[in-house]
Formats: structure tokens, C-alpha cells, sequence
């Protein structure tokens, strides 16, 4: 089951008002600084392969500041909330060439490698003077949706940035010490949750405080019948798979004299088959489902079982991979951050849920991911439903 500390903190973050919101701030800005001070001490010349799913960590630590410049020090229409201009005129940043430097839209990824980016020292120095500015704006800035979106915005952003942190650092073999990003073991799977035929509107409503806009205006789903794991898939339930045919193992894994070993904090371990499968692609997860005669759930699905049973449905140990294609509902609007949902509407699979590396803060029921249906640096797993 999902704590409800947890989606607290999610509430918070999408609903709370000023003074909760810097707490919330400040807090995420203390995890950057500290994943990025643990790259410092693996990495002492902050190097990182020039590779798709990754970003030099001094590269990333400055984009999260410059990101929350954009949107708020620099936004002379912040207060309009998701219905601001994308492109209207900014303020100067407080660095002189930020935008040239940082503007992920406009700088391509593999230029990243070769910016003239100052140092870690002044990083640093920008994102406490941007935080300063960004704290001095919210307690201006009221108790209305809109006046609080973009301040909720570059919260939510700095923690999938970090997050995306977590990942880098455990594909580059590099230790994670904080045992708020290590995974929990899961119980022997309880007995499935079965639902009725049913209406359910999925997606976000307009007026819950903050929601991204690929979760509006939402869309209404006749569900059928279907019975859904109460848990995601773990080892123990995954493995005969691997042992009953030709299929290689998922990333991170491998089998050492007839043992299974996970790849973890920069050395092979032995593997918790007690832990949810993770680092699965999306064919590896469907592969499972054809073999155990099950099927991957719908987004629909898991978000009904989520928000209707929270007492018997377990969630936030993995991203869990649904049959669903990320699409916009009938009616999309983008919100200003143009670049966050529209352009990644290809038929890439939704994810749902969250990892053991997700912020609490993230942590929604009506959360939609998406990442490549090949990505497997990502913590993303799966659970199951009936086929029929």
C-alpha cells in the first residue's frame, strides 16, 4: 500500500500555499546540492560519457537553477499562471550568457560536453542567489493557483532532475549512500484486486490546484471487468521466466555460478529476489505477461485501482509500465513549458506509479510518465492483470 505521507507530500506540492512551498523549495534544493556534492567526491572531474540519457552533472545542477530563474525571477507574467505566454519577453538572468548555456530547448545534448560552464563553486553561487529571489517572489506572490504555478512547476522540476540524478549515478556504477533512494522489499504477492465494470474519469481536475497538462481535461474510460496485481512483479515472480528460455538478462543482472547478482552501488551483489523486477524495458515487461498468460494494465486500470482501493494497492517501488500510449486527452492544451508533453506524444507507453528514487513530492496517483519503451536506466517494472 502507498503511504499516505507520501501522497501528502505529493498534495502539498500541487495544492499547499506559500509557506509550504518554500519549505518544499528549500528541501529540494538541499537533496540537489547533496547528489551533486556525492558526484563531486565519485567524480573529481565531474566526466560523464557523452550519452544519450545522460548530462555532464555540472551541466544538470545548472539547468535546474536557470529553469527556475525562467519561469519565475525572470517571468514577468508568473502570475497568470498555465494560461502565461511561453515566449513572452524576460527579464535579464543573473548571469549574462545563462540562456545560452542552460536553455535545454535551444542548446542540442551533445553540445553540453563542451560549454564554457563555470565552475561547481559558482553554480552554486547562482542557485542560492536564484533560490533567494524565488523565495523573496513567493512570499509575494498569494494564495491563488496561479499565482503559485510556476513556483510549483520548478519544484516538481528539480525533483524529476534529480531523480534523473539517481539514475546517472547508478548507471555510472556510483554509490548512492541516502536509504531514502534504495529500494524496499515487497511481501509475497497478496491476492489480486478485482474490479467490477465501471466509469472512471481519468486524469487530473482542473480545479485541484497544480496538474500538468497532459493530465487535462481529463478523460472519461469505460472499464470492463479486470482483477490487477495488488503489487508490482518482483525477482522472485520474474526469474523462471528468464531460467525457462533463450532470453538474456535484464540490464544490471547477470548469473554468476548459478547465482543471481544485481548490479548495485558500483559491484555485483546478490540479488533480494524479494525486491520488485526492475530496470525492465517495456518488451521485457510484456514478454513476462505472454508467458504467464497475464497482460500489462491500462492506464485507466492502475489509476482506478490507485485512487479507489489505497489500502490494498502497493505503489512507488518501481515506474510500472501500462499498455497505454502516451497521448494528449481530447481537448490538450499546452501549458507554457511547451516542450514538457507535446512533443514526446509519439506512442511511447505511459508509466505510472513512482520508483524508490522518486521525491515524495511526485509521488500523484494521476502522474503520467513517459519515458522510451527501451529505456532500462530508468527503475521501471510492471504489474500485471488477468488476460481475460
Amino acid at each position: 500500500m502507498h503511504d499516505s505521507s507520501l501522497l501528502r507530500a505529493a498534495l502539498d506540492a500541487r495544492q499547499g500555499g506559500p509557506e509550504v512551498l518554500a519549505r518544499a523549495l528549500a528541501a529540494s534544493r538541499a537533496d540537489t546540492l547533496g547528489t551533486f556534492a556525492a558526484f563531486e567526491r565519485a567524480l573529481p572531474d565531474l566526466a560523464v560519457p557523452r550519452r544519450a540519457e545522460l548530462n555532464p552533472p555540472l551541466w544538470e545542477l545548472g539547468h535546474v537553477g536557470w529553469f527556475q530563474e525562467f519561469w519565475v525571477g525572470r517571468n514577468p507574467q508568473r502570475g497568470r499562471g498555465h494560461r502565461a505566454q511561453p515566449h513572452a519577453p524576460r527579464l535579464a538572468p543573473l548571469r549574462p550568457d545563462a540562456d545560452a548555456l542552460y536553455d535545454s530547448s535551444a542548446v542540442p545534448h551533445d553540445s553540453r560536453w563542451q560549454l564554457p560552464l563555470p565552475g561547481a563553486a559558482a553554480t552554486r553561487d547562482d542557485l542560492a542567489r536564484q533560490l533567494a529571489r524565488t523565495l523573496a517572489l513567493l512570499s509575494e506572490a498569494g494564495d491563488g493557483d496561479d499565482a503559485l504555478y510556476f513556483f510549483r512547476l520548478a519544484l516538481l522540476h528539480e525533483d524529476m532532475h534529480h531523480e534523473a540524478a539517481l539514475y546517472m549515478a547508478r548507471g555510472l556504477g556510483l554509490p548512492i549512500d541516502d536509504v531514502r533512494w534504495q529500494p524496499r522489499p515487497l511481501p509475497a504477492p497478496p491476492a489480486a484486486l478485482e474490479f467490477g465494470a465501471s466509469a472512471w474519469r481519468l486524469g487530473s481536475l482542473a480545479e485541484a490546484g497544480f496538474a500538468f497538462d497532459n493530465e487535462l481535461p481529463g478523460l472519461d474510460v469505460a472499464l470492463q471487468p479486470f482483477a490487477i496485481d495488488a503489487q508490482a512483479v518482483r525477482w522472485a515472480d520474474y526469474l523462471p521466466f528468464i531460467e525457462a528460455g533463450d532470453r538474456p538478462a535484464p540490464r544490471y543482472l547477470r548469473r554468476d555460478r548459478g547465482r543471481w547478482q544485481s548490479w548495485r552501488d558500483g559491484a555485483w551483489q546478490a540479488l533480494d529476489l524479494s525486491l520488485a523486477a526492475c530496470h525492465l524495458t517495456h518488451e521485457e515487461a510484456q514478454a513476462w505477461c505472454r508467458w504467464a498468460g497475464r497482460r500489462l494494465p491500462t492506464e485507466a486500470e492502475w489509476e482506478l485501482a490507485a485512487c479507489t482501493r489505497p489500502e490494498s494497492f502497493r505503489w512507488g517501488d518501481v515506474w510500472e509500465w501500462t499498455a497505454s500510449p502516451f497521448a494528449p486527452f481530447p481537448g490538450f492544451q499546452p501549458h507554457p513549458y511547451r516542450d514538457y508533453s507535446a512533443p514526446w506524444f509519439d506512442g511511447r507507453p505511459v508509466l505510472r506509479g513512482a520508483s524508490h528514487c522518486t521525491q515524495p513530492r511526485l509521488r500523484h496517483p494521476r502522474y503520467r510518465n513517459f519515458f522510451p519503451a527501451t529505456r532500462n536506466d530508468v527503475p521501471a517494472g510492471f504489474r500485471s492483470c488477468a488476460a481475460g
